[in-house]
């Protein structure tokens, strides 16, 4: 099925570049390790969130630096995301704690993101709803793994379709501040996300419950 990983890694195109084995190589080579890179996520993640924030803080020039650094974090976070993986099981540099600082801080992450743009454009509500239907997509994944089922990596609205619209958005915005210093592209992709996070919860849930009938 579309979006099952091979076994529990996301299937990602970006894994096989030249410029990602190259940079993952490095990381291996140094005393860095695949946790680090994880726990570094967070960061990211905490920044970009912090920066959704400012950006409904200040106006101008500030708001819209404020936007691209959100954007850039948010990029950067995808980015620990990549290569934590690659240095674990390409570089051989997994450990016995791996699995959880595997998934633990993605789902810190997509909190702070979301409410970060929840705060950052005064509906802090939709941003949690956006928040808790992206740890719910991953639950749902990580609950087909506990019941022997491959990991449902598929969307509409899975971790990397969330950061591609935010990134995005974030981006479209520092147009708008400058044209008429509105939220309304940060509105409407965090209404995109949280209705598309549970459709893919949703669709996860379905296809999880065919496979169990399935079984028995």
């Amino acid at each position: 099925m579309a979006g099952e990983g091979m076994g529990d890694r996301r299937p990602l195109a970006s894994r096989n570049t030249r410029w990602a084995q190259g940079l993952a190589r490095r990381m291996t080579n140094l005393s860095v390790t695949p946790n680090q890179i994880s726990q570094a996520s967070i960061v990211m993640a905490a920044l970009a969130g912090g920066s959704f924030w400012l950006s409904g803080q200040g106006s101008g020039g500030v708001r819209a630096l404020s936007l691209i650094l959100a954007a850039l974090f948010c990029q950067l976070r995808l980015l620990c995301n990549l290569l934590d993986g690659m240095v674990a099981v390409e570089g051989g540099k997994g450990a016995a704690d791996g699995p959880f600082w595997n998934e633990f801080p993605d789902r810190v992450a997509d909190i702070l993101i979301f409410a970060g743009v929840g705060y950052g454009i005064g509906a802090s509500g939709l941003g949690w709803a956006a928040a808790a239907f992206a740890v719910l997509t991953a639950y749902v994944r990580e609950l087909g793994r506990a019941t022997s089922n491959p990991s449902d990596f598929g969307g509409p609205m899975a971790k990397q379709h969330r950061m591609a619209t935010m990134t995005a958005a974030a981006l479209l915005s520092v147009v708008e501040v400058l044209w008429s210093g509105g939220s309304w592209i940060l509105t409407i992709a965090l209404w995109i996300v949280a209705v598309g996070a549970a459709v893919t919860a949703l669709r996860r849930s379905l296809y999880l419950i065919e496979r169990l009938k399935a079984k028995g």
